[in-house]
């Protein structure tokens, strides 16, 4: 262990630039992987002013992805399986100089070049299920003026290379919920009379989408029309560099400066960067070609080839000493990323090794190489199956969206508790993680789905609710009219229960579109207050008379307070009379000063007590007071509870006459002077003559009912 852990500083020196470029080339890798993906189908869902053909352009995004990964992150498959030609290649002249090189196995025959192909294919697989899921953003519960909004950050802060399927997506957003406002205001314009031929319909919202759009169309082709220029300026200069390969067997100089020219080149190559895809391996092939020439060239020189042989070893050994120390990684995903690295390093950086030590180092990298793809194996097994429950779980989700879309829903509350459980169901659909790379797209489609579907129905209730408030409107308008029409009447009694039943009707009827709510209720609002107003103002005149009549009876009262009578009952029964005559005339007086009549009626009661009168003729002067007291005030409510009130004992009174009578029948054979008897006879003389007071209380209501 000491021994291992000595080596990794010398590791450090060979691979640091290569690890930390590493990091970038990951971003890299993933940007261009996304582009690929991204750019795949070209969709236009406006205007496009683009004048580059598909085929072109599908033609030079499949080239960046090639190109690109071969730059900065070498397929491990290649580094195992075919190892660079320099190495593998059995040279007749070679064999002759160095017979103790013979029988050196090849690196292709490796037993490890499965493992290799499955781990760039599982590479290929994260990188497409990470563009997948970057690309499901939602965009479906946005407004227009919002997806109007997240198109132009789009545009300002993403690499225009990497943004076709967000802008595909926003753009299919965008122009669904136009055509449905288009639909909307085409019905409109039809239901006003006008003929489909003259419809047209934008506004500033779809003029400004179209705007940004083309902006990202202009921006795309520009960056494609010059990437295609890179990669044939790449390409050429790579052909170049083969040229000046080929040129270095013929140079007359010294085998250093050769080499060191050599060297020279291999850096160039690396950097040239990427080249169109049709002429990839051909190019490959061919430079690789005479790289092979050039060591067959460099081993008639054997003992700057030995060095070179001692010092290839050396980093190749360096190389196996890290990608065994990263099968003790913890994050797998950091460890593979490192191991694709150190492969392309092997292949394009570190030329070939002795023939006797060829197979011992490969099968050394190779066997570390293995060791981290089986842990990465057993990872994305672990993860395949939490993902197939995910899916499981998001398929519920689904299920349960499309039952809210099926949902009988009748009113505003009914929809807004509606558009409620959708969005907890949308949370936890998005909390869920990932699902397998096969069902993403499938599910993926199947959520947006019942996601629209469900907004279909919302938007076709509330396009309901439109027309229903239309007429809504209609009908406000023509209580608004009623309302117009009477704010000036001075027959208070008549148009007073019309105001208050057209107000009554206005709260019945349902919402009215909102440009319109403030307006009309205002009209309505003031023409009703108007006219309150001048009952109110009415009223006021009236309250200043009632408080005159109210000091005149305080007046009245302490006066009659001393009444005096004369000793002759019908003097002063003509006297009392009059007074309660005079009371009346006196007119009403405020609401809340109305207890003068009580304290009036006491006095009155006073007086009545001294005189000598007939019971029944008492109750009936006070009686007529009383209603002479209610019809003052206007009380209709308080009248008509005393009639009921009376009616009720008049029945009563009869019942108990009736009563009574049935039961003498008892007694025809008993004596009449049987105190049972004369006690009946009483009780029904009694219930009479209360019988007479309540008929003649009841006509007296009568009387003044018909006045």
């Amino acid at each position: 262990m000491s021994d291992e852990k000595s080596k990794v500083p010398e590791i450090t020196e060979v691979i640091p630039t290569e690890i930390e470029s590493s990091k970038t080339n990951d971003k890299d890798k993933t940007s261009e992987s996304h582009n690929s993906s991204a750019e795949n189908s070209i969709e236009n869902s406006v205007e496009d002013s683009s004048h580059i053909e598909a085929d072109e352009l599908k033609e030079i995004e499949e080239t960046s992805e090639v190109e690109k990964k071969t730059e900065k992150q070498v397929p491990v498959s290649e580094d195992i399986e075919k190892p660079s030609g320099a190495e593998t290649k059995s040279n007749s002249e070679s064999a002759k100089d160095d017979g103790n090189e013979d029988g050196g196995s090849d690196e292709e025959n490796s037993s490890t070049g499965e493992v290799g192909e499955e781990e760039e294919e599982n590479e290929d697989e994260d990188e497409a299920e990470a563009v997948e899921l970057e690309a499901q953003k939602d965009y479906h519960n946005l407004s227009p003026k919002q997806l109007i909004s997240e198109l132009e950050t789009l545009l300002k802060s993403r690499a225009i290379q990497g943004l076709k399927h967000d802008v595909d997506e926003i753009t299919s957003e965008f122009n669904a919920q136009f055509q449905q406002e288009l639909e909307h205001k085409k019905e409109e314009f039809l239901a006003e009379g006008g003929n489909i031929i003259d419809f047209h319909y934008s506004n500033p919202a779809k003029k400004a989408f179209n705007s940004l759009y083309f902006d990202y169309k202009e921006k795309r082709n520009e960056y494609y029309k010059n990437l295609k220029k890179d990669l044939q300026a790449n390409f050429a200069r790579r052909n170049e560099l083969i040229e000046e390969l080929k040129g270095l067997l013929n140079a007359e100089e010294n085998i250093n400066t050769t080499y060191k020219h050599f060297k020279e080149i291999q850096e160039n190559w690396r950097l040239a960067g990427a080249i169109p895809r049709d002429k990839y391996n051909i190019l490959w092939n061919t430079y690789h070609h005479h790289v092979e020439n050039f060591y067959d060239f460099l081993h008639l020189n054997r003992e700057f080839r030995d060095l070179d042989f001692k010092h290839n070893l050396e980093q190749k050994i360096k190389l196996i000493t890290r990608a065994e120390e990263l099968a003790q990684e913890t994050n797998i995903n950091k460890a593979f990323r490192e191991l694709q690295m150190l492969h392309k390093m092997w292949k394009e950086e570190i030329g070939p090794v002795a023939k006797n030590y060829r197979d011992e180092v490969w099968d050394k990298f190779s066997e570390a190489t293995k060791v981290i793809h089986d842990k990465r194996m057993d990872s994305l097994k672990e993860l395949e199956a939490s993902f197939d429950k995910n899916y499981e779980q998001k398929i519920e989700i689904i299920t349960q969206i499309n039952n809210e879309g099926v949902i009988p829903r009748k009113s505003h509350k009914d929809w807004q508790n509606g558009m409620k459980s959708i969005q907890t169901l949308r949370d936890k659909y998005f909390e869920i993680g990932k699902v397998p790379r096969s069902k993403n797209k499938e599910i993926w489609s199947a959520f947006k789905d019942a996601t629209r579907n469900f907004n279909h129905e919302k938007n076709g209730f509330y396009k309901n609710q439109k027309k229903e408030q239309f007429t809504n409107l209609e009908k406000k308008r023509a209580l608004i009219k009623i309302a117009d029409d009477n704010k000036e009447s001075d027959d208070f009694a008549t148009v007073t229960p019309l105001m208050k039943k057209i107000q009554s009707e206005w709260r019945t009827i349902g919402h009215v579109p909102r440009k319109d709510s403030d307006k009309v209720w205002k009209l309505f609002k003031n023409a009703c207050n108007h006219y309150f107003d001048r009952i109110h103002a009415e009223k006021n005149e009236a309250n200043k008379e009632e408080m005159v009549n109210y000091e005149t009876k305080k007046e009245f009262l302490e006066t009659f307070s001393t009444f005096a009578l004369s000793g002759e009952s019908k003097a002063d029964i003509a006297s009392i009379k009059q007074k309660i005559t005079e009371w009346k005339q006196i007119g009403r007086v405020p609401y809340n000063k109305k207890n003068i009549e009580q304290d009036f009626n006491k006095v009155l009661d006073g007086v009545f007590g001294k005189l000598d009168l007939d019971k029944k003729e008492m109750e009936l002067i006070k009686f007529e007071n009383k209603l002479n007291t209610m019809v003052s005030q206007e009380d209709i409510q308080k009248l008509q509870n005393e009639q009921i009130y009376i009616s009720k004992k008049i029945e009563e009174s009869r019942n108990e006459i009736r009563q009574l009578e049935n039961n003498l029948g008892f007694f025809k054979h008993v004596d009449k002077n049987n105190p049972m008897v004369k006690d009946v006879h009483s009780n029904i003389a009694n219930h009479k003559e209360q019988l007479e007071v309540w008929s003649a209380k009841m006509s007296k209501i009568h009387a003044v009912g018909q006045h």
